[in-house]
């Protein structure tokens, strides 16, 4: 232990006598240390750290086996009823349906609140506990409107109710309904999303009416369950997809008996298998950046160990082992490691501090879905402490082995000088070009990123969201029907009000979910079942006008008129997908089709786009009238020749005039797009910092091995230019090498970049690293690179003066 302390000491002593290269060496540690904490941090609270249930490892989420968006919801609330009581291999199933939300009253105080509604046994099957009172159970559900009861997530708690125990039994009001608040739930259980926090939770059979709940067509609830023991979960995904099959043959032109599968909560359903390749890439470029920050310090440490040969091989002729000196490089390197860690450490424990009280931005449109709970914990403490030791020992064995295979009696006759022949590849060659070649991987990676975040923004949508606001309208606290006319009088309104140059409704905007697939059947079909479906397009509702506002193009046909009501023939618009599937090369125009038990006449055809994912296929679209529909979700589209802050009030202050009962709540319609384009701007911000790191680890690596052989050659160099040498033949010797090694070293990684395409496509939106425009990028930026961090060494070799070298010698 003695010795130990005492090789720290003298490791201290050293690093302290060279301030330039400890400050290098530490950034770069902190940097390539630090970079990897912060993505682990993040790993771990998402895919990692158990979900704060019960038992989180027997609990499964029901799916269609087909990949679905998470937004597409599976189940019906009596197809989970029958689920419920025919499966032979789950002890309990519960679900939730996440799209519950308005305005909660409670005496003079109103709040903007979005929450789940829940089946009975929700809170027993999770095996939670109350933090306050108590929560609803199966007990309380005797049929529909049957259990008014609330219970409050912790954050709303205290945030509107000053965490006052005494809320426990008193009625608020969500929406026009009242509920009797019966509990509060612990601080950190919010459900089974880990980027959903909802402020409340209310029984199912109060969110829905009678009707809806005895209704098999919607698909609202997501549905969750405990395996029995012994059960696997194939064999329950078995059981389950025999009841759908039965369930299907009961109620052929409801249920389609599509099979299903068992996956874990937590992640968006389906788009767990997206948001775990996106975590796990990136955590493999984290690591290239921490292996090039390695290979970029042993390169440096194997200089330095040359430099000091003189001194260490005095230290052997004194009577030090050559373990002795191998223990003391070592010695140096771990504390330096340490040193360096603990600032990667202190740099990404403040980030992720900051994620932990801001959040991430999430896939949902209220903002309690924008929440990620990301800490450090034990384990994150444990890989920056294997991340530090690791680092430690890759670049100090290099300067360790090149002292243990040393000669000390060479080394006291010759002092420092460079012990590779110039002909021939040393091991710190073979370091700078590995470390090139990851540099460039990750410079070329980046400028994928950015490639595909471009092609992402100029992705054909399907509609001009530039220049146009949304504003939704909240129903539920009006009374009574709402004639065509009142909606027809707020699109005149919105259409005279100065600023807006046109306006429009339909039943909900792309990308904001809770659309599925209805079925289409062909004139004359009878039997209309599932089975005889010929598609099952996604349907919107819209007004007059809704495709000028939306910058959607209409190819062929009309747009819908108000004289299109439910006494004149029914009619539709399809778009472009929609046509090819459904009548192939013949013109869709006059075509006829049965779709919600109405026969439709096309009357136009629009242009394909993005419905729920920027990466989706071509989807199958029908388009209805408002005027000839049946309901109305309180949906308007404006576009404004205006700034959207000053025209959001505007639009507001408009609508509640004319219904002042339905909150109004308007964004641009850009910002309602924030959360499709998350996944790409992270990709993009994320090797975009990979890239970052990767360029100043190129520079200083070449810098160093530039700076190094200048200083070796000093000699040699002032003789050339006393022989006559040329400039270039000076250049040449002085930085040639480097140059030659980063023109290796970029064409490596330019070839890794392409093998690593399939890894690539986990994170980056139509990722092409062989872009021609991100090759000559690539090659121009490290070129650049080259040239910058080249100048110094080589403006230092070309002042040399041999005059004075020759007298100094």
């Amino acid at each position: 232990m003695k010795d130990l302390l005492l090789d720290i000491r003298y490791a201290l002593r050293v690093l302290w006598k060279s301030p330039a290269f400890t400050l290098v060496a530490l950034v770069t540690l902190m940097l390539g240390i630090g970079a990897n904490v912060l993505v682990f941090g993040v790993v771990n609270a998402v895919l990692l750290r158990p979900l704060e249930v019960s038992d989180p490892q027997n609990l499964y989420e029901i799916r269609l086996k087909p990949w679905t968006a998470w937004k597409l919801l599976t189940t019906s609330y009596p197809a989970f009823e029958d689920y419920q009581q025919r499966n032979t291999t789950f002890s309990a199933l519960a679900g939730f349906d996440g799209y519950s939300g308005g305005r909660l009253r409670w005496g003079d105080t109103m709040k903007i609140v979005s929450g789940y509604s829940a089946t009975g046994n929700y809170f027993d099957l999770l095996g939670v506990q109350p933090a306050v009172g108590r929560f609803f159970h199966e007990a309380d559900v005797h049929g529909p409107n049957s259990a008014p009861y609330m219970v409050l997530s912790d954050g709303l708690w205290r945030s509107a109710f000053n965490a006052d125990p005494g809320v426990v039994g008193t009625t608020v009001r969500l929406g026009k309904d009242p509920f009797m608040v019966v509990g509060v739930a612990p601080p950190r259980f919010h459900g089974t999303e880990r980027f959903v926090w909802p402020d409340y939770w209310i029984p199912v059979v109060n969110h829905f009416d009678a009707e809806y709940l005895r209704d098999r067509t919607g698909h609202p609830l997501t549905v969750f369950g405990r395996l029995k023991p012994g059960v696997t979960p194939e064999q329950a995904a078995d059981n389950l997809s025999a009841i759908a099959a039965q369930l299907a043959k009961e109620y052929p032109k409801t249920d389609t008996g599509v099979p299903l599968r068992l996956i874990r909560p937590g992640l968006y359903a389906d788009e767990g298998d997206l948001i775990r390749g996106f975590l796990y890439s990136v955590t493999a470029l984290a690591l290239l950046v921490l292996l090039a920050a390695c290979a970029n310090l042993a390169s440096l440490f194997a200089a330095r160990a040359a430099d000091r040969s003189r001194e260490l091989a005095l230290r052997v002729a004194l009577g030090a082992s050559r373990w002795r000196l191998v223990r003391q490089l070592l010695t140096e390197a771990m504390v330096l490691s340490m040193l360096g860690g603990a600032a990667g450490m202190v740099a990404a424990g403040l980030l992720l501090g900051a994620l932990g009280r801001w959040g991430l931005p999430g896939y949902g449109m209220h903002s309690s879905y924008s929440d990620l709970a990301v800490d450090i914990d034990v384990s994150v403490y444990l890989v920056a402490l294997t991340l530090t030791l690791v680092s430690g020992l890759l670049f100090g064995m290099i300067p360790a082995r090149q002292v243990w295979q040393s000669s000390p009696l060479q080394a006291m006759k010759s002092g420092p000088v460079d012990t590779t022949p110039g002909r021939r590849l040393s091991l710190r060659d073979l370091l700078l070009g590995a470390q090139i070649a990851i540099c460039m991987l990750l410079v070329t990676a980046s400028l994928v990123a950015v490639r595909g975040m471009v092609r992402l923004l100029h992705a054909p949508l399907g509609f001009e969201p530039e220049g146009a606001l949304l504003a939704e309208m909240d129903r539920s606290e009006v009374e009574g029907d709402w004639p065509l006319e009142k909606t027809k009088a707020m699109i005149d309104a919105l259409r005279s009000t100065p600023g807006v140059t046109a306006a429009a409704t339909l039943n909900r905007p792309p990308f904001s979910g809770g659309i599925r697939g209805i079925p289409v059947f062909q004139p004359g079909t009878t039997e209309l079942t599932l089975n005889n479906s010929a598609l099952a397009p996604y349907r919107f509702t819209t007004s007059p006008g809704y495709f000028e506002v939306a910058g959607t193009r209409l190819l062929r046909g009309r747009d819908f008129s108000w004289r299109d009501t439910p006494t004149t023939p029914y009619v539709t618009i399809v778009n472009e997908t929609f046509a090819r599937k459904m009548w192939g090369d013949t013109p869709a125009i006059g075509q006829r089709f049965i779709f919600l038990e109405h026969l439709r006449e096309v009357v136009g055809v629009v242009e394909d786009g993005k419905y729920h994912q920027m990466q989706e296929s071509p989807q199958s679209i029908v388009y209805l009238p408002l005027s000839q529909s049946e309901q109305w979700f309180g949906w308007f589209v404006v576009r404004s020749d205006r700034a959207p802050n000053e025209m959001a009030a505007v639009i507001e202050r408009t609508l509640s005039a004319l219904e002042p009962n339905a909150p109004v709540t308007v964004q641009s319609w850009p910002d309602a797009l924030n959360v499709p384009l998350f996944p790409s701007r992270a990709a993009t911000v994320a090797l975009g910092v990979m890239g970052l790191l990767a360029a100043m680890l190129a520079v200083t690596g070449i810098f160093g091995m530039a700076a190094y052989n200048v200083s070796q050659r000093m000699k040699e160099l002032g003789i050339r230019v006393a022989l006559g040498a040329r400039t270039k033949h000076v250049m040449s010797a002085a930085v040639g090498r480097p140059i030659v090694l980063l023109g290796a070293g970029s064409l490596v990684g330019l070839l890794l970049c392409v093998f690593a395409r399939r890894l690539l496509e986990q994170i980056v939106y139509q990722a092409n690293p062989r872009d021609p425009l991100v090759v000559v990028g690539a090659v121009l930026t490290m070129a650049l690179l080259g040239i910058a961090a080249s100048a110094i060494p080589a403006l230092r070799a070309l002042a040399v003066d041999p005059s004075k070298l020759l007298r100094e010698e």
